[in-house]
């Protein structure tokens, strides 16, 4: 049914064409031509936008999701699409393939994915017009695919990136009478600076056209109060904070199931496997773990390292040297004879700096640190976090307003976190309550130490221990009920 519309659309597309090139013809003639051309491109332009808004009794439990990205590496968005079908709205879910997204929505049945092409602009010339080629034809693509649906009574998109996203969702937002939803994770215009410069002129052009168009929504959430007064005072644009929650899936892991997830990851990644295997010995153990075979119980091993975790998505708002010249630190600990364990490091994500910083981790000579770069399947992921010892989150936001997710995953496993320093960060990690707030690798080292200082007993006995019971003692509100209260009234408001 959509299909067949949207041909129907690009006939009468084509149609209005052809009498606008026909009437700049025939208006060279006479007034009567003039007459006919101008009713006849009116009466298609009519039919045009009756097709386009034609809306069933469905419509309303219609809405689009739409991010211009890696769907699986939009958690945000999936939980939006989670939450939509959970309330009976059937979801059409669009971005780029590529991550493979959690199996709740792959397995959903309300939710369609339709994937997109992350297209290329033309390969020779001056970088200009390879960068202005790709915004046209990836604005043809995403308009013809948003056209093709059925008519949606919300599209809610994804910001950044938001070039070409926003104009292009305006104009159907108008052609289709659906209202427009910007959900803003960040300034575009602050990452591309990250890059290029403040000041670059294609910086310049990115933040006056995501001020003048993200005025054109229906609505807006963002992540942070801080975000939503920079809206609302630079940019006259009014949002409702949606904060980041984590999902029923990040909880803290049992034992066993911990040691499930060691046996699984020990396959592929040696630093989870067990060094010293004795001969006859049936007991099932990882670096971390060991299963009795006599009456199958499963223990932490007293003497096993401390497991760190980061997660990251390798961008230029991420350095992650200060995290190595820390463990380097650490190592330097470790050898002059602290009371400190072994760490295994566990740095999760895919990126485009990832393979510079793994160069610098193989340039690494440690006994004591062993750093792992592994990508997580979407059900592994809070997993692992539940069952790590310490999180640390190098996140530097570019816009200052933005906060980082994998944290709030991870105060959702009840993990303590390590944290760089930046503006409304506080409104996230709580400094000496839920975990610790550092500006450089000095203060990240002496962080470790003091935090893993006697490790394993730290964990009830010291800061380690404290941060974690704050955390389970705070509980915290779960995304279903926070985007119940934030957006749903924003969908059923007449």
């Amino acid at each position: 049914m959509a299909d067949a519309g949207a041909s129907m659309t690009l006939a009468t597309i084509s149609l209005i064409g052809f009498a606008l090139l026909a009437g700049f013809y025939l208006t060279t003639l006479n007034a009567l031509w003039t007459l006919i051309s101008v009713t006849v491109t009116a009466v298609l332009v009519s039919q045009l936008l009756r097709k386009l808004r034609r809306r069933d009794a469905l419509t309303e439990r219609r809405v689009c999701v739409l991010v211009l990205g890696d769907i699986g590496r939009s958690p945000r968005m999936q939980y939006h699409a989670l939450s939509l079908s959970k309330h009976g709205y059937s979801v059409t879910f669009v971005g780029f393939p590529g991550t493979k997204p959690h199996q709740d929505v792959i397995g959903d049945e309300r939710i369609t994915i339709i994937p997109i092409t992350e297209l290329k602009g033309l390969q020779v010339g001056p970088r200009v017009v390879s960068y202005v080629t790709k915004v046209i034809l990836q604005s043809l693509q995403l308009l013809l695919v948003l056209l093709k649906t059925d008519v949606q009574s919300h599209i809610l998109m994804q910001n950044p990136p938001g070039l070409p996203s926003i104009v292009v969702t305006w104009l159907v937002c108008g052609l289709r009478g659906s209202r427009f939803i910007i959900d803003w994770h960040n300034y575009g215009y602050t990452i591309m600076a990250l890059s290029h410069g403040p000041d670059h002129p294609i910086v310049r052009l990115a933040q006056w056209y995501e001020q003048l168009f993200g005025r054109l929504s229906s609505h807006n959430l963002c992540v942070t109060n801080a975000m939503k007064e920079d809206l609302q005072n630079n940019w006259n644009i009014r949002a409702t904070t949606l904060y980041d929650k984590p999902p029923a899936i990040f909880k803290e892991t049992s034992v066993d199931l911990k040691h499930q997830l060691f046996m699984r990851l020990a396959k592929t990644i040696p630093q989870f496997r067990f060094c010293g295997e004795r001969p006859g010995d049936e007991t099932e153990r990882t670096a971390f773990s060991c299963r009795d075979p006599s009456d199958f119980s499963v223990t932490l091993t007293s003497g096993r390292p401390a497991l760190l975790i980061s997660s990251t998505s390798w961008t230029e708002d991420e350095d992650f040297s200060i995290l190595l010249k820390a463990l380097e630190d650490y190592e330097g600990f470790v050898e002059a004879g602290a009371s400190l364990p072994s760490l295994v490091c566990v740095i999760t994500g895919k990126g485009p700096q990832k393979d510079h910083y793994r160069k610098l981790i193989d340039t690494l000579r440690f006994a004591h640190v062993k750093i792992c770069t592994p990508w997580l399947e979407a059900e592994d992921y809070p997993v692992l976090l539940g069952s790590a010892d310490l999180g640390v989150c190098l996140h530097k936001s570019s816009s200052g307003l933005d906060l980082p997710m994998k944290v709030v995953d991870m105060f959702g496993c009840c993990l303590p976190v390590c944290a760089i320093h930046f503006y409304c960060l506080h409104e996230l990690v709580k400094h000496e309550e839920n975990g610790l707030i550092f500006k450089d690798s000095e203060e990240l080292s002496g962080q470790l130490k003091s935090l893993l200082w006697d490790f394993p007993d730290c964990e009830d006995e010291g800061k380690l221990g404290q941060f974690r019971r704050n955390l389970r003692a705070s509980g915290g509100q779960r995304w279903d009920q926070n985007w119940d209260q934030n957006v749903l009234p924003l969908l059923t408001a007449p």
